[in-house]
């Protein structure tokens, strides 16, 4: 029988030289080999879990790919989330091993609980492929209006790479995007900051780059589209949005070294710049809350 994970991990640090590492190594893995090709189920998820740390130290571990793919197809969630973690470690999305995993996924994201539908998220997010992101945005955009902020910020992070794999969706989840920016949570909304820089870098891409159908490809034709048009009605939500952080006093929450949520509003900053580019009635009205920013930043300060 296999090692536990402890013990090939107390054996690899007991090893004096590379030599002893790569031998433990190497029949630790025949042996992971054996019981994959025996289907030693009760063995898979501390299979994988060792493959996850071979991998962390360099080995080729591409024989348990599928054995992922077997556990996050699994009904308990401690295996399905070894499976989840092995497959956005052991995998990329050039293998087509991967389209496997689509129909798993989608079952995944329709579950009642969350952590099992937010393992879900984080894999679209970290793996998805052109194909796998035109199967399963429609699923992810259900979360995006979840109950749950938890599943909400994962949604719109998954809804971030799903639009980079296939631009032409852009459009089609504007006013989604849109809504969420008046969300409570916090989570929530430094994602949503995040998925609407992403969607503007975007959309831009897509219209230099393929003409993005009826644009005949030129600069000012990104600078007139939907998407930025739609964004720019936001422009005074984020100028407030900004101010209140300024204005907040001490929040133990989300302060990092007497600066007032520093992340949000560098993420803000960034947007802002997007949609000020070659707008006048954007720039003056940020004009005022930029002065402010630059007033206010302290220099001797890392956060600053």
């Amino acid at each position: 029988m296999s090692l536990k994970l402890r013990d090939l991990i107390r054996q690899v640090r007991a090893c004096k030289t590379a030599a002893e590492e790569r031998a433990v190594i190497a029949k630790e893995s025949a042996m992971i080999r054996t019981a994959i090709r025996e289907e030693q189920e009760h063995y898979r998820h501390r299979n994988v879990a060792k493959l996850l740390f071979m991998h962390m130290l360099g080995y080729p571990t591409h024989f348990g790919q599928l054995e992922c793919m077997k556990l996050v197809a699994s009904p308990h969630f401690p295996e399905k989330r070894i499976g989840y973690l092995g497959m956005m470690l052991l995998l990329s999305e050039q293998q087509e091993v991967l389209m496997l995993a689509t129909n798993s996924l989608k079952n995944d994201l329709n579950s009642s609980n969350k952590f099992i539908a937010g393992l879900a998220l984080a894999a679209i997010g970290n793996l998805a492929t052109p194909d796998m992101s035109r199967d399963l945005a429609p699923e992810v955009d259900k979360h995006l209006s979840n109950s749950n902020p938890y599943l909400r910020k994962k949604a719109c992070l998954a809804m971030a790479r799903c639009l980079r794999k296939c631009p032409d969706m852009v459009e089609d989840f504007v006013e989604r995007v849109v809504g969420l920016l008046n969300d409570r949570s916090h989570g929530v909304l430094i994602t949503v900051v995040q998925l609407m820089t992403q969607v503007l870098v975007i959309d831009r891409e897509y219209i230099l780059e393929e003409g993005g159908g009826q644009y005949d490809g030129d600069e000012e034709a990104y600078y007139e589209s939907p998407t930025r048009t739609a964004f720019l009605k936001l422009v005074p939500s984020l100028v407030k949005l900004l101010r209140n952080l300024l204005s907040m006093g001490y929040s133990p929450d989300h302060d990092v070294g007497g600066i007032s949520d520093p992340f949000l509003q560098v993420q803000i900053l960034t947007l802002l710049r997007l949609l000020g580019a070659n707008d006048v009635k954007a720039s003056e009205e940020m004009n005022d809350v930029l002065a402010q920013v630059a007033t206010n930043t302290e220099t001797s300060k890392n956060a600053g």
